[in-house]
Parts: structure tokens; sequence; C-alpha cells
């Protein structure tokens, strides 16, 4: 009789997160038995998150989808019967084929993902090569980073390369900008602690008093999409009071004198406090701060991009570290991601040689119109989608919806759970999840390359994306040279840039996470050289102005904004966010069984003023609506906003919740300045009372 004998295995957390943790898992007889974070690694040290600490219960819930389904009732209804699946993917290969061949050819055919999971084989890679080879319409993957991405790089250059999360605790003044730190960045927040330990200050700006503004030194609450117009008035005042440092603005940066001019004419502070609603004293006084204590960071994040001006909101505000040299010091500068250090061979793993010259691409916001056939090209005929549930997170959901009903639309969706895309499905497929594939992963917010191991066999019937693909471009009688093992892709993958010299696949299954070849002090731009055109940090941006944008840095409204849009808010008063909410990830963990309560229960926080005028208290529900559509809520008077700002955490399930619509139910599809940003936080709504939609059917 042989005993038992414990493995322990290295893994990663999947989750669209910047920590993206090390974690390790004990198996036995094959069964995972205990999760837990790996105190060995350097940035994560240890601890996961709520959501993760329970991952098990997900890998093993009941709930999983496990076989292959067919739809048996309408679309939307969610009623399916089990299929086999060589058949599954012969209908699909079917389909796809006969679509091909009509005369709307194969770029009628829509692939739609993100990241639900973050590994670079499981979210772009045989994907990629399928669906090029097919000739289907290419997907503008934009929900999330894009208007912000664009407007920093435009400013400090290709790559998105920024302070080292690991020298924060060097710093001395660190302002969260739009960044909910304590939740959406963890372990960053503890590396903010240990500064704040030896005496730095914790800032946080934020239209919403979340748990990060609430735990931080000093809590500045401005008008929603308006941080640019802020940075310009601490701008104002380093340039007027002479507070720069002029070395390093004549080394390192182009179009300072322009800027300052800019700066001190456009935006006097008694302009800036109209437009943001902070007061013009404490916007001196972080100004002057800003400029004096060193070393500073400025730890932005994604939210305050996501309105009509997000992508020169996030140009302005990284300008901020030039005028002070603050790049001069390790853990100084700004930090919006750390994924431009991670220079993989993503060329090699996606393969966009493979598509078809002149294809479309399609915005992913735009999955509304593209369903209704409102954009250039042919109808939308099939929509596959994975890593995604565009049913609950994309925006201006009643179009999507509708779109998504229609019976000549031919959906396919790959997922863990019964989530509301599955429910408009024809085919349903099983997937693995993070424990039962192979999977290589860079980071958004630090600088290791990671490598998860499969720790137990595949649930069920669930196969992993790649092993899809190679099943349906076998089906399509595609090369199979084109689709190789995922040994092959890791390889393939790593053969990048400097940064990646000597990590090979071998060192990662030996040592699990591998620091990319950066200094041990790195500070990226200390030395005042950037990856831009110039060569500097462009103050002044020449691309800019060819691509159609004012070449300094200025201050856009959002397409919502109650006062250039007076007529609007007059119908729709309140300025509405929509963070994440920290028992979610997006809409991942939304149908958890165990936080039922949480899933079925949304929730508005208000401003009493506003809630007073609305004849509404704390734990009344709500009808949230504007002219795109509606949802209902529970409001809760926490003090977390001001008058004319309400805050809805998400993404709730739609099934889940009272009237069938999540927040996105209002969102437009709108895009923002920059690479077609998401618009999500631009959304102006009125709130009205009603009885409780959860036992009474409530109409408009």
């Amino acid at each position: 009789m042989s005993l038992s004998t414990d493995k322990i295995i290295k893994c990663v957390c999947p989750l669209d997160c910047p920590d993206t943790c090390g974690m390790t898992v004990k198996v036995r007889d094959g069964a995972a038995i205990d999760l837990r974070g790996d105190k060995n690694h350097p940035f994560t040290r240890g601890f996961l998150c709520g959501k993760m600490a329970r991952y098990l219960d997900r890998v093993y819930s009941t709930d999983r989808l496990v076989r292959p389904l067919i739809r048996t009732g309408r679309k939307g209804e969610g009623r399916f019967e089990p299929i086999a699946w060589d058949d599954a993917l012969t209908r699909i290969a079917e389909q796809f084929a006969a679509i091909a061949a009509a005369p709307h050819g194969p770029q009628a055919i829509l692939p739609y993902s993100y990241y639900g999971t973050m590994g670079k084989l499981q979210a772009n890679s045989l994907d990629r090569r399928f669906f090029h080879r097919l000739g289907a319409s290419k997907l503008d993957r934009t929900i999330c980073a894009s208007a912000g991405g664009a407007g920093y790089e435009y400013t400090l250059g290709t790559g998105k390369l920024g302070a080292d999360p690991l020298a924060v605790p060097n710093c001395r003044l660190i302002i969260n900008w739009g960044s909910n730190t304590v939740h959406t960045n963890s372990h960053l927040w503890s590396l903010m602690i240990e500064a704040r330990k030896k005496g730095a200050t914790i800032v946080t700006i934020d239209p919403y008093k979340s748990p990060t503004a609430t735990r931080s030194d000093w809590y500045i609450p401005i008008r929603p999409g308006t941080d640019a117009a802020l940075a310009l008035g601490m701008m104002h005042v380093i340039f007027r009071e002479g507070l720069e440092d002029r070395e390093y603005l004549d080394r390192a940066t182009i179009g300072a004198d322009k800027l300052k001019a800019r700066a001190i004419g456009d935006y006097p502070l008694d302009r800036v406090s109209e437009i943001t609603g902070i007061d013009a004293e404490t916007i001196g006084l972080l100004a002057r701060r800003y400029a004096a204590e060193r070393p500073s960071l400025i730890r932005l994040n994604y939210g305050l991009q996501r309105h009509g001006g997000g992508g020169m909101a996030v140009r302005t505000i990284a300008c901020l570290p030039a005028l002070t040299g603050a790049w001069r010091d390790r853990g100084g500068g700004a930090l919006l991601t750390t994924s431009g250090a991670f220079d993989f061979n993503m060329n090699a793993l996606t393969r966009p040689d493979l598509s078809p010259p002149e294809t479309r691409t399609i915005n992913m916001n735009s999955l509304g119109a593209a369903l209704a056939g409102e954009l250039p090209g042919p109808p939308v005929q099939a929509l596959y989608v994975y890593n995604c549930n565009p049913a609950a997170v994309a925006p201006d959901l009643m179009k999507v919806r509708e779109g998504l009903m229609r019976e000549d639309l031919f959906t396919v969706v790959h997922e863990l759970f019964a989530t509301d895309t599955v429910d408009y499905a024809d085919i349903v497929l099983p997937a693995t999840s993070q424990l039962e594939h192979e999977d290589v992963h860079g980071s958004y917010g630090h600088h290791y390359v990671m490598y998860n191991e499969p720790a137990i066999a595949p649930i069920g019937e669930c196969r992993s994306n790649n092993d899809v693909f190679r099943g349906l471009a076998a089906k399509l009688g595609f090369d199979a040279e084109t689709f190789p093992d995922d040994e092959t892709l890791i390889r393939e993958l790593l053969d990048g840039g400097p940064n990646l010299a000597g990590i090979t696949l071998d060192r990662l299954r030996s040592q699990g996470s591998i620091r990319l070849n950066l200094d041990a002090e790195f500070a990226p731009f200390a030395a005042g050289i950037f990856p831009t055109p110039s060569g500097k940090c462009e103050l002044y941006s020449e691309r800019m102005e060819r691509d159609g944008f004012d070449p300094l840095p200025t201050y856009t409204p959002p397409h919502e904004d109650p006062l250039t849009r007076p007529e609007l808010a007059k119908r729709f008063p309140i300025q509405l966010v929509s963070p994440p909410r920290s028992e979610f990830l997006n809409s991942t963990f939304a149908g958890d069984s165990r936080r039922s309560t949480i899933a079925r229960t949304p929730t508005i926080e208000l401003a009493d003023e506003d809630a007073n005028a609305r004849n509404v208290s704390d734990g009344d529900w709500v009808e949230v609506h504007n002219n795109r559509g509606r949802f209902f809520a529970k409001v809760e008077l926490k003090g977390s906003v001001q008058r004319g700002v309400a805050v809805a955490l998400g993404i709730h399930w739609n099934k889940l919740v009272p009237g069938g619509l999540n927040v996105n139910g209002t969102t437009s599809q709108a895009l923002a300045d920059m690479a077609g940003g998401a618009t999500f936080f631009d959304n102006l709504v009125e709130i009205r009372p009603v009885p409780d939609p959860t036992t009474t059917e409530t109409i408009r």
C-alpha cells in the first residue's frame, strides 16, 4: 500500500490585476487541496486578495461548465443540452467555413475577447493565429487602457515605462491619482505603507472617497473627468513661482517654455478651481509640496482616462514629473504600467502576418453598433467569445443585448461558468481554469516573468483556449505547423528583446519567477533619455500635432460634462462613475454563490444633498436612468461623493440583479479622444425612487 505524497506547484494568478501574484498549490492524488501566495515572490510576498485566497472553491465549483452544450431554447433563455466535443467543433467549423465562402467573406466573423486570463498563451497566441488565418475581422481591444496608454506614450515614448514598484518605499510624497490602490493594487499599497512609516505622505485624488482615499493622509475630491485641468493648475503654480527643475527641463524635455506659457496664460487657479471643484488654496498647496518633496511618485490608474478627454488627461499628468525632476530619483516619477518593460516576441506569438491585407478592425466598445450592422463592412454573422463577458461588461448594454438576440447571429462562447453571455450562445464550450493549463505571464505592476505550471488535470471535459483553436484549425484544414504545442509557443515568446536575455523556459520551470534584465537601481529616465522621436520627454509633441491633437497638454472636457452640456445636465444632472467592486474583478466572481447577497444587490453611493432632493434615504431602491437605459440600485449614503456625483460599484451579472441590467445599461459607446478608449465614467444620469424591485414589478 503506497502513501500519498503531496506536491507543491508554483503557479500565477490569472486575473486582470497589476499585482500578478505568485501562488503555490498543494496537490494530493491529483487534486488541489491548498492554494496560497508564494512567500518567495519578491513583489507579492505571500499574500493574496480575498478573491484568490478561495480560488479552489472556484476551480471545484459545482457551477463549472464541464461539457460542451448546444442551445435548445430561445436566445437569452440559457437552455442547452450536451453535445460531444467533436460534434461541437464540427458545427463551429462548418458555420465559419460557410460564412467565409459567402460573398461577404470571413470578415463577417468577429472574435471577442479581453483579459479574463492575463496569460500570454491563453489570452493572445493561437486565438490570434486562428482568426488571422481565417481572415476574420480584427478586434481592437480598447475597453480598459488604450486612451491612457496612448497619452502616456505621446509624452514619455513607446514602451510604457515607469517607476520601479519595488522602489516605492524610497518615496516621500506619493499621489494616487484616480487609483484605488488598496483594492486594485494591494501589494503596491503595502509598499506605500512602508514609505509612510519612513515619513512619506500619501495623497489620493479621486471623485470617489474610496478605501484608498479614506486611508490616505490627504484626500482631494475632484469633479469627474477634470484631472488634466488640475495638473495644469499645478503647472501654473510651479512655473509662476519658479519651482521647476530648470536643469532637467533644459536637458531632458522639449517644449517647456511653450508649456509654461500655456499653463500660466490659460490655466489660472480661479479657472482651474471652477473646472475641478477644488479650491485654489488646495491646488497651490499640492503643487508646492509636489515640487519640494522628493522622491515623489504619481501612481496613475486607468479609471481617470475613461472619459472623452481621457488620453489627454493622462498625457498631461505624465508631464508633471519632468517639471520637478522627479524622474531623477529611484522610485520617483510616474507609474501607469510596467508592461512596456516586457519585450516579449508578441509578433511571433500572434502572427499578424497571417491576416489578409485590408482586413477591417472593429473597436470592442462598439459591439452594439457592430451587431446592429451599423459599421462599415459586412454585417457580423458569427461571434466567438472567450476570456470576456460582453453581455455584462460592454457599454450600452441595451444595444448589445439586441444584437445578441439576433437569430441569424451564430454565437460561440468558451467559458468556465454560465455568464450572461453564455445565455445567448448557440454553442457553449467549457474552459479550463488557471490550475489546468500551462502559461507564461508578464505583469503591468512589477518586473517579473512568471511561469504557470498546470497543477491538475482539466475538470470534466474542459479544454484550454489553445486546445480548442488547435481543434478548430484541424477541422478547417489549416497548416498544423502554424498551431504548435504550448512549449513551442513559449520558446517563441521568450525569443524577444534584451530585457528577456537568458530567461528561458527551463529556468522558468525551475524558478517560477525571474526578474527582467533591469538594473538593480532601475530608474528609467534618470539620465533624461526617453524613447520618444526627440529622445526627450515631449511636453510639446509634433507627433500629436501630426495626429490631429493639440501638441501641448490641455484640458478636454468629458463628452457629458455638466459645465459644457447644460441642456443635457438639466435632464440628467448626476455624473455617474462605476469603479470596480472589491469582491469582483470586472464581472469575474459576480456569479459566485458565496457572494450571493452582494451579487444580487447593486448599490449607488450618493451625496446627502442629492438624496434629499430626490426624497430617498439610505437603503432605498432607486432607478438610475438616462436616454440609453436604466438599472436599479440600493442607495448608500457614506459621505463618499460630492454633490452631483454618484458611484455605482460593479460589474454585476445582469441575470442576477433586479430589472436584468447592470450599470452598463446606462453607459455609452462613445469613444475617448485617443486610441478608441472606452468612456464608462462619462455618464450623466438621473435617479428616482422606486418600490423594492425584488418584490414588485417596477414600471418606468
